[in-house]
């Protein structure tokens, strides 16, 4: 039987997201050009942020529709100092971006270097952009989509279905035994020094925390006794919610690689995990990720530079 632990927020929970009264009362008008509204640019997922203060990363808000030539839905994505936030897919570059210091940055890469807010709306934006662009047709008759409600509704050109953006759940998890180490293990798609924790995506018709104990013994064969819910991310790469915890295992001997996915995994004491990091044998996430978060919560603090 699995335990639930008492649950622990990892970030204190802030409030981010377009006015849904707003789109309600105005529909697509709340798109419209005007003296109050700014457009962020996204392109197959990468933001356009410019270099703020102390090496932060800034949006970088157009004052017209930089689409040129194109009909990509704009999406409504709030308001920020009472300015109508719109992002704009561009697929191509050009003179339209107005100040030529900015750039087209890929959220992965820089997300240290963003605060909260900003953040949130670049998630957000690229999130939508990827729906956009890969949701085209209406699943039930194959007829072109149309988008409505400030671009958070697609909308059926023959029979008027409406269709949503999608958020593909996953479970990501800080393994941990009686010793009080932490299970790290490399995907067989990684690069050869890049370590995590264990995570994987939610099957239909399971709960956040049987998906945990599945995926923690189908990649590794150990059954987690208890869990315990810290926090959540998205990740938009495409369409992910990243839901975190810290799990337990009784028996961390019985070890064992199943399903092919993973090339090595190991147990880590605090001070093997700092000796590894030092010498340069591993790597883990970047400061910005919820694995970084789960394995920084399990150490303790921060990670010693490597």
């Amino acid at each position: 039987m699995v335990t639930m632990r008492g649950t622990q927020l990892m970030t204190p929970l802030t409030h981010f997201g377009p006015d849904r009264d707003a789109l309600r009362r105005t529909g697509d008008g709340i798109l419209d050009a005007g003296e109050d509204a700014r457009y962020l640019v996204t392109r197959a997922g990468s933001v356009s942020l410019r270099e703020g203060e102390g090496g932060r990363l800034e949006l970088a808000l157009e004052t017209r529709d930089p689409r040129i030539g194109v009909q990509n839905p704009l999406v409504y994505l709030g308001r920020l100092d009472g300015m109508r936030i719109i992002a704009a897919e561009d697929p191509e570059p050009g003179p339209e971006l107005e100040d030529p210091g900015r750039e087209m940055h890929d959220i992965r890469q820089v997300a240290p270097r963003l605060d909260p807010v900003t953040a949130s709306y670049a998630l957000t934006a690229s999130a939508m952009a990827t729906w956009h662009r890969t949701t085209r047709f209406c699943p039930a008759c194959g007829a072109l989509l149309e988008p409505t409600t400030g671009g958070w509704v697609l909308r059926c050109t023959v029979e008027g279905s409406e269709h949503f953006p999608r958020t593909d759940a996953a479970v990501i998890m800080g393994v941990r035994d009686g010793q009080d180490r932490l299970l790290l293990a490399r995907n067989a798609a990684f690069r050869s020094r890049f370590h995590s924790v264990l995570a994987g995506f939610v099957e239909p018709g399971e709960t956040l925390e049987n998906a945990v104990v599945r995926e923690v013994h189908e990649e590794v064969s150990l059954a987690v006794t208890e869990l315990e819910y810290i926090g959540s991310q998205p990740w938009p790469f495409p369409r992910s919610l990243m839901i975190g915890y810290r799990a337990w295992v009784a028996d961390p001997e019985r070890l064992r690689l199943q399903d092919g996915e993973l090339a090595e995994a190991r147990w880590f004491s605090r001070e093997e995990l700092a000796a590894a990091l030092a010498d340069g044998e591993i790597e883990v996430p970047a400061g910005s990720s919820i694995g970084r978060a789960l394995i920084e919560d399990w150490y303790g603090g921060e990670l010693p530079a490597a």
